[in-house]
Parts: structure tokens; C-alpha cells; sequence
């Protein structure tokens, strides 16, 4: 017998989402971590450790780094690591107003709704453990240059549909990829990998859900929302993606801040790992027809593709 694709209908696309849903309530019930108990706040930090895996060093591969000491390079990845953790708490805040606004006065009973505020809650307990870790790292508050605060002000009030779940998806995959290696690094801090750990398991349910919405949404987009959104998602993802590494670690770490940022946008290896390890993330926003030219032009700048 030969099968017979069935055609996809709102009714079959509301129960798949829905039994979706369900099995990350499921999985989130069996699997979920409390950092305050979970992670070892009071051993004080040991300065023998890296904060990151050094290979993701924005300097790794540089001349300034084969100059730099065992205890500046150290120092830096500390720096680079807090300023990361940063990122993630303004872009966690992006994302839970933007997933609270899209749930509102939504059905309750819905598994989706029950997810969706699911998803806020270890987005409160991953801005915590950020925040904390931070701290702990000896990191100042590293915060966004002012027009992607601006910029993400604009979008968390205003972005919908394809546009805030795909969006949700870059900061998220582009994370989780660093933070996989940082986990297993035994050179990184251990507390620090505690906090990758927590973040990775619990991230995965977040970027399920967040490819399944972004596929629901664009179901009957035309080419116009589509091309319009993709250019949105990719101006979003550069902001994003550039804010990760605020300039001042080089200055935190007791380096000359020009020749820093000047190097850093130069090297090669750190732009290699940042777009082998969106490549996967590539592939499905080519697969909904997210890659438009324009959008190429910033996914490029970003150094993602």
C-alpha cells in the first residue's frame, strides 16, 4: 500500500501543539533544577578557573592573546563569561513580556498557556542564577549599549507571531551551543558549570517550543509578512548577537580596550565558532523561509552565517 499524506488542519495543528505542550509540562515536572540550592554560592571564587571555555574568548587566537598572561587570560574569559550572563537577563526579560503578552487572556486550561508560564518561571530562576553568577565572577553589571536597549524596548512591545519565537530561538540557540562546551570544560569554574548545566537542560524544552511556535505562526504567512518578518528576526539576532561581549571586559581585565576591540573584530577563529555553531539554527530558518537577502546581509555582520 502506498501512504497517503494527510493534509494538516487547524484542528490536527492544535492538538499536535497541544500534545507538544503537555510533554514539556511532563518533562519539566520530571526535570527541572532550583539554582539557589542547586548551584555552590558560598565556596569563594577560585581564580585557577577560566569562566569560559577559552576557545570562545573573543581575543582566543589572537596575538593579544598569546601575549596575554595565564591570569589575564583567566580574567578575561571571567569578564567575557559575566558579560554573557548579562545579555541573557535583558533578553530573558525581552522574552517573557513578549510570551505574556502573546498568552493574554488566553484559554488557561490550554497545556500551551500552562507551558507558556512555565517557560517565565525558569526564565526568573535562569535571570537569578545569571545575575548571581555574575556577581560572584567579580563582574561589574555589563549592560547593552543604549540603542539595543532602545531598540529591544520597541520590540518586546511590539513583536508578535514568527517574529518573537524566532527571535527567541537565535538568543537561545546561539547560548546554548557555547554553554554545551563550557559544561564539560573542567578548565571553567565549577560553579559556573553548574549554571551552564541548569541552563542547557531546561533551555532545550524552551527552544522546542519556540521552533514549534515559529512553524504554527507561519503557516499561511504570505511573502510579503514573511520577507518583512525575516528581515525583523535578523536585525533582532544582529543586536543580539553583538551585545553578547560589552566592550568594557577589556578594560575589566586590565587590557588596552582599542587594541582589544580591534583585534577581536578581526579574528577569525572566534567568527568560525560563532558560525559553526549557529549552523543547525541556520538550517531551520532556511527551512521557513527565514533567509531572505536582506535578512543575509545582517546574519553575515553578525558573523552567524
Amino acid at each position: 500500500m502506498t501512504s497517503i499524506d494527510v493534509p494538516r488542519t487547524a484542528e490536527t495543528a492544535e492538538a499536535g501543539r497541544r500534545e507538544t505542550a503537555q510533554r514539556l509540562l511532563d518533562s519539566s515536572a520530571m526535570l527541572s533544577y532550583d539554582p539557589a540550592t542547586e548551584v555552590d554560592w558560598e565556596t569563594p571564587l577560585d581564580k585557577d578557573f577560566h569562566g569560559a571555555s577559552p576557545e570562545w574568548s573573543t581575543l582566543y587566537g589572537t596575538s593579544y592573546w598569546a601575549e596575554m598572561s595565564t591570569e589575564q587570560q583567566k580574567e578575561l574569559t571571567r569578564q567575557e563569561a559575566a558579560s554573557v550572563a548579562s545579555t541573557g537577563i535583558w533578553f530573558e526579560m525581552i522574552l517573557q513580556q513578549m510570551v505574556l503578552r502573546d498568552f493574554y487572556a488566553k484559554d488557561p486550561t490550554d497545556p500551551a498557556f500552562q507551558w507558556a508560564l512555565t517557560e517565565i518561571a525558569d526564565e526568573c530562576r535562569h535571570s537569578i542564577m545569571f545575575a548571581r553568577g555574575a556577581a560572584k565572577l567579580g563582574a561589574p553589571p555589563y549592560r547593552p549599549r543604549k540603542l539595543a536597549v532602545e531598540l529591544g524596548r520597541v520590540f518586546k512591545a511590539t513583536a508578535t507571531g514568527e517574529a518573537a519565537y524566532a527571535a527567541i530561538l537565535v538568543a537561545e540557540e546561539v547560548l546554548d551551543v557555547m554553554q554545551r562546551d563550557w559544561m564539560r570544560d573542567e578548565r571553567v569554574v565549577p560553579f559556573v558549570r553548574t549554571i551552564n548545566n541548569i541552563h542547557v537542560v531546561e533551555e532545550s524544552r524552551h527552544m522546542k517550543f519556540a521552533r514549534e511556535e515559529t512553524r504554527e505562526q507561519l503557516e499561511g504567512a504570505g511573502p510579503v509578512r514573511r520577507r518583512i518578518n525575516a528581515l525583523v528576526i535578523a536585525i533582532a539576532s544582529y543586536f543580539i548577537v553583538s551585545s553578547m561581549v560589552n566592550r568594557d571586559v577589556y578594560k575589566n581585565a586590565g587590557l588596552d580596550t582599542t587594541r582589544a576591540l580591534r583585534e577581536a573584530k578581526a579574528n577569525e577563529h572566534h567568527k568560525s565558532m560563532m558560525r559553526s555553531s549557529c549552523a543547525g539554527l541556520m538550517e531551520f530558518l532556511g527551512s521557513c523561509g527565514l533567509l531572505t537577502r536582506p535578512a543575509l546581509v545582517f546574519y553575515k555582520r553578525a558573523n552567524l552565517i
